[in-house]
């Protein structure tokens, strides 16, 4: 457990620091561990994470499940307690022991927007209550008419009815929960909000609605967030800054763009190599790259989380933050993705390839996206044998191997089958003569 901090502020101040380009800071984590379990037993799942989230911005956290996305998370609004380092909000410390009156100013300042719309929800609470609890506890309404006005509002601000507030959570679908859970948070007119994974449970088509919904909320408020999220081809759009975690430690922060165009880090590099391409021929083909962490040689240059220029920070040692930058001053940005050509790839590079189908008869990769094969292939085949072979042939040298075996199949039946025919006549023209 980290030592308290013995903050004796009782209020946040109305603004927070400001860096050497002018930006607020509304949250600052600093060289934080996060330890779970005690003794042999322990768990570090953070380890020295630091990065900073400026006023009105979306800071996506992007990692693989288990990198301590959440942890740090459930951190910054005051669940899990720190082993080392601390958390700023204005900056005013806020980890640890504080005073009762500062603590419900971080509450009512920090809401968080959590993964599982159905986990997070009161059953047993209606709409209404689960919308009101917050201002009910910090007694933000006037009078009844108040409270019931600034519900209905927010339920209306989240795309659902007035008359929903008197149902229960089951009786809403998974898309429709998180916008309760998105309403709970939002009536609390929070500053800072922890959206930790909120679309990953919904279907592809409410998952856009929800971002629409985040961002509105976020133009008209002036609201910042920590957004929480693996699928990166999502974050790119919505961030301002991203930074990445891997097993606990922040290896590289950098601005939305400048992050894709410039994954410097190898595992930013194989998270984004990663990205589906929404096109089946040019997926199939794609090299998945694969990020090894014993590349690194730690054993006696130390790594450092650095800032290379252009707000563009990375975790590594000299050696290595000396060839990162190197390559980011060259201005040619990194080439993240890359497709091969089957036609021309070695079986190294085939290999290689994410979700390739390596099948092989006789030294041919099968197959290209539209050899299927068939019956009908076959029949036809069957039927002309000699135009059947000469097509095999034809498909056997583009490599479609599954059309070149139905038509090698059934051009071989038919000349066994005519074959047999003309034995048969020998025969019994040879029984006539006899």
């Amino acid at each position: 457990m980290a030592k308290d901090n013995n903050n004796k502020v009782n209020h946040l101040p109305e603004k927070g620091p400001v860096d050497e380009n002018g930006r607020e800071i509304l949250l600052s984590v600093k060289n934080i561990d996060i330890t779970f379990g005690k003794g042999d037993a322990a768990v570090k799942a953070v380890k020295n994470a630091s990065f900073d989230i400026y006023k009105g911005e979306t800071f996506s956290l992007v990692g693989e499940s288990g990198s301590g996305k959440t942890t740090i998370g459930r951190a910054v609004i005051r669940v899990n307690p720190l082993a080392a380092g601390s958390i700023e909000y204005k900056g005013v410390p806020i980890n640890g022991k504080i005073l009762k009156s500062l603590n419900r100013e971080v509450i009512r300042n920090i809401q968080m927007v959590f993964q599982d719309p159905a986990a997070s929800l009161n059953e047993r609470a209606t709409v209404d209550y689960i919308i009101s609890e917050g201002l009910y506890n910090f007694h933000l309404f006037e009078n009844e008419a108040d409270r019931v006005a600034k519900v209905e509002n927010m339920i209306k601000e989240v795309g659902l009815l007035p008359e929903h507030l008197t149902r229960y959570p089951h009786e809403f679908s998974g898309g429709q929960r998180q916008r309760i859970g998105l309403a709970r948070a939002m009536v609390m007119e929070p500053e800072l909000v922890v959206a930790d994974e909120p679309i990953s449970a919904l279907d592809v088509s409410i998952r856009a609605q929800v971002l629409n919904l985040l961002k509105k909320f976020q133009q008209e408020k002036q609201l910042t967030y920590l957004f929480i999220a693996h699928d990166l081809s999502i974050v790119r759009f919505i961030s301002d800054r991203i930074g990445v975690i891997y097993k606990g430690t922040i290896v590289e922060v950098a601005e939305a763009e400048e992050l894709f165009n410039y994954p410097l880090h190898p595992y930013t590099h194989s998270l984004i190599s990663a990205i589906p391409i929404p096109d089946p021929k040019l997926e199939k083909n794609k090299v998945l790259y694969t990020y090894d962490p014993s590349i690194h040689d730690y054993s006696e240059d130390k790594p450092e989380f650095v800032n290379i220029g252009h707000d563009h920070y990375i975790y590594g040692n000299k050696k290595e933050i000396e060839e990162y930058k190197a390559i980011r001053e060259k201005g040619e940005p990194v080439k993240s993705i890359t497709i091969i050509d089957p036609e021309t790839a070695t079986k190294e590079e085939l290999d290689s390839v994410q979700n390739q189908e390596i099948l092989r008869d006789d030294g041919y990769v099968l197959p290209p996206l539209h050899d299927k094969g068939g019956i009908l292939i076959s029949l036809i085949a069957f039927i002309l044998p000699i135009i059947g072979i000469i097509a095999a042939m034809i498909f056997k040298k583009n490599n479609y191997m599954r059309t070149y075996k139905a038509c090698k199949t059934g051009a071989l039946a038919g000349f066994a089958v005519i074959g047999v025919l003309i034995l048969l006549f020998l025969l019994f023209l040879l029984l006539a003569v006899i």
